[in-house]
C-alpha cells in the first residue's frame, strides 16, 4: 500500500481539507497505514500536480483559508487499477519482536515490564476499535458491498488487536513462568 492510494481513499470516502486528512488518519486510517502531517502535505501537492485531485473552489479565496480536496476520475482511475492488482503478504516488521531476539542474546531484564506497557497498548486499541463497531451500528453482515468491505476491514483491526492482547498475555505468562 501506499501513501497517495490512502489518501485518494480518504477523499473519496469525503473531500477534506489538509488538516482534516491529517486527523483522520490519526483516527482511523492510520491504525493499518501510518503518516506524519507532513507526508500527506506533501503527497497532496504531488497528487495535484499529477492530475489526480484539486483543491474545490471557494467563493472567496482569502489567505490563510484552508483547501478542501477532491479526486478527479485520473484519482479514481488510478485507485481502481492499484485495487485491482495482486499483492503478496508482507513479512512482519515489529520492532518488539527483534528486540524480544536481541534480548535473548543479551539479557536485558525488564522486557516484561516492555511487554505489559504493549498489552496496555493494545488492549486500548481494541477498546476503541470495539467502541467504533458499536457506534457505526454495524451488524455482524451490514447491507451493501461498500459497508461490508468497511465493516471487514473494522473486523480485521479488531482480530489483529485480539490476536496481540492474547500473544503478549501468553509471553508475559511464560517469562514469569521461567
Amino acid at each position: 500500500m501506499s501513501l497517495p492510494h490512502a489518501i485518494l481513499t480518504a477523499l473519496l470516502e469525503k473531500p477534506s481539507s489538509g488538516l482534516e486528512l491529517t486527523r483522520r488518519f490519526d483516527r482511523s486510517i492510520g491504525y493499518f497505514w501510518s503518516s506524519t502531517h507532513q507526508q500527506i502535505y506533501r503527497e497532496l501537492g504531488k497528487l495535484e500536480q499529477a492530475g489526480r485531485i484539486r483543491a474545490l473552489p471557494t467563493a472567496a479565496p482569502a489567505r490563510g483559508q484552508k483547501k478542501e480536496y477532491e479526486v478527479l476520475p485520473a484519482g479514481r482511475e488510478e485507485l481502481a487499477a492499484w485495487v485491482a492488482l495482486p499483492e503478496d503478504p508482507r513479512p512482519v516488521r515489529d520492532p518488539l519482536l527483534l528486540r524480544m531476539r536481541a534480548a535473548a542474546v543479551v539479557g536485558v531484564n525488564g522486557m516484561e515490564t516492555e511487554l505489559r506497557r504493549h498489552l496496555a497498548l493494545h488492549e486500548s486499541q481494541w477498546q476503541c476499535e470495539s467502541t467504533g463497531r458499536s457506534r457505526s451500528g454495524t451488524s455482524p453482515l451490514p447491507r451493501g458491498r461498500c459497508r461490508r468491505l468497511r465493516h471487514l476491514v473494522l473486523r480485521g483491526r479488531i482480530d489483529l488487536e485480539t490476536f496481540w492482547i492474547g500473544w503478549l498475555t501468553r509471553a508475559i505468562g511464560d517469562l514469569e513462568e521461567g
